[in-house]
């Protein structure tokens, strides 16, 4: 039987694995996420400088009164949406997309389309 932890340090071998080759400049942030059980988060992050420009997750207040638990697709939208028009407002147009290591499917999908939809190029 997989145990939580199997599975959580099998993808953070993933992460690193990825992490290997993608990086962001700030010419073209990286777009990362993390997904716990009850919650969404996304950073736009320049990996240059050190520094996070634009964070959204379900626990802000914009989204929080919106939706009804953190942990569904629908509040997974809202969060792509939010990240990618606080990103536009920066003036940050493409980014690079960095899943995580989470299987691109389910919320981190639903994040990753909200996030095209709304502006952002990745």
């Amino acid at each position: 039987m997989i145990t939580k932890e199997d599975r959580n340090a099998a993808r953070k071998r993933r992460h690193r694995r990825v992490r290997k080759r993608v990086s962001g400049t700030p010419e073209r942030p990286r777009l990362n996420v993390f997904r716990s059980n009850k919650h969404i988060y996304a950073q736009v992050i320049d990996d240059v400088a050190g520094h996070t420009l634009v964070s959204a997750s379900t626990l802000d207040k914009e989204i929080a009164s919106e939706i009804s638990s953190g942990s569904t697709v629908e509040a997974a939208r809202k969060v792509g949406q939010l990240v990618a028009k606080r990103a536009l407002e920066k003036g940050l147009k493409a980014v690079v997309f960095d899943r995580g290591g989470y299987l691109y499917h389910g919320r981190v999908q639903a994040l990753a389309e909200a996030a095209r939809e709304a502006g952002l190029e990745f």
